[in-house]
């Protein structure tokens, strides 16, 4: 039976497709392993691995000497503690997926000569990922376009792998709205704020007859909940808000129109889905890869971006009022966003993964 050590950060964006690939090796009978740190630990329910251990690892910043002298000996001690579990369980393959818990599995395997690959989910090579880049066999990428990537690295590209409750969701196709329209708007853990309180602001500000058809689905961050529940409520909009929706294929799938940050899963997602959004780049993005990641949709007319300077009330709504009242367009859109998707992205790595064992 092969073994697999899968390497991934503490978010959900690392881990997602982690999740996927392992799903994939899973069926295909392989034993599959993963290490990670105590915060990927709580994002690592439905991954199929065990065990799944726990590393010492540490984000380290230049700009922060003290608590970076502090995260290497962090990682020095993580990268002791792979070491110890590859001599004794001897993985054949070892996969990293990005972020910082990443660092000490990657580095432990390549020290003792163990076969790697790194995927890389966003358009700009992480920092992680850029350290292990040349000696790994091969840098797998959820975007054509890969910034970052060290000269001599081997890179293929294969689209980003995603959950099989996203898969299974996927709808045949996309029909404009006729009376209702679906507005599905997620807002991301990191600068939810934002696009918690701006959106419905943006959204009672429609004139009346566009806001009576909306159909609104919006991932609220906890702290901005009631508020938005007031301002859809006196706006006569019917609106549903939650701070997670575990039912989000469901969302997705239904949606006419996505309003969400560019994340790499999120990108992958609405395309796969296939469906128009307007996306809205972290601005605290490393590299400001998020906004790389959306060109991937926006150069294909699938969708429009809106920086956070941007990103007023005001405009969201002169943008909501003309995209959701042309159906032409948001049928074209949809068609190119579909045009972006990689359906076969989890094969194609698992394939990878497996030639990686042939070849050692």
């Amino acid at each position: 039976m092969p073994k697999l050590l899968l390497a991934a950060g503490g978010t959900g964006g690392h881990m997602f497709p982690a999740q996927a690939l392992a799903e994939n090796l899973k069926q295909r009978g392989w034993d599959i392993a993963m290490m990670t740190d105590a915060r990927g630990r709580k994002h690592s329910g439905k991954i199929p691995a065990d065990p799944i251990i726990e590393v010492e690892a540490a984000t380290i910043s230049p700009r922060k000497p003290i608590k970076a002298i502090a995260g290497v000996l962090r990682l020095a001690k993580g990268v002791t503690q792979a070491k110890a579990f590859m001599k004794a369980n001897r993985p054949d393959v070892v996969v990293g997926f990005g972020g910082y818990p990443a660092f000490p599995a990657m580095r432990a395997a390549q020290a003792m000569g163990i076969p790697t690959l790194i995927h890389e989910q966003n358009a700009v090579l992480g920092r992680v990922n850029r350290v292990f880049a040349k000696k790994a066999g091969i840098v797998a990428s959820g975007f054509e376009r890969l910034d970052r990537l060290p000269e001599g690295a081997n890179h293929v590209f294969t689209g980003n792998p995603l959950r099989a409750q996203i898969t299974e969701s996927v709808p045949e196709s996309f029909s404009a709205p006729e009376d209702e329209i679906n507005l599905l708007i997620v807002g991301g853990s990191l600068g939810a704020r934002l696009i918690s309180e701006t959106v419905p602001e943006a959204i009672s500000l429609l004139p009346a007859d566009l806001r009576s058809r909306l159909k609104v689905v919006q991932q609220t961050r906890k702290e901005s909940l009631n508020n938005a529940k007031s301002v859809f409520e006196a706006a006569e909009v019917d609106a549903i808000c939650e701070p997670f929706f575990s039912d989000i294929e469901k969302h997705l799938a239904a949606a006419h129109y996505i309003i969400g940050r560019a994340g790499a899963s999120s990108v992958s997602e609405i395309a796969l889905m296939g469906k128009p959004s307007l996306l809205v780049p972290l601005d605290i993005a490393m590299d400001d890869h998020q906004t790389i990641n959306a060109e991937a949709l926006k150069s294909l007319g699938a969708a429009d971006i809106l920086p956070e300077s941007e990103f007023t009330p005001q405009i969201v709504k002169t943008t909501l009022e003309a995209r959701l009242n042309d159906s032409k367009w948001l049928e074209t859109a949809a068609q190119s966003a579909r045009r972006a998707a990689r359906a076969d992205a989890t094969e194609k790595l698992a394939e990878l993964v497996i030639a990686a064992i042939s070849d050692a």
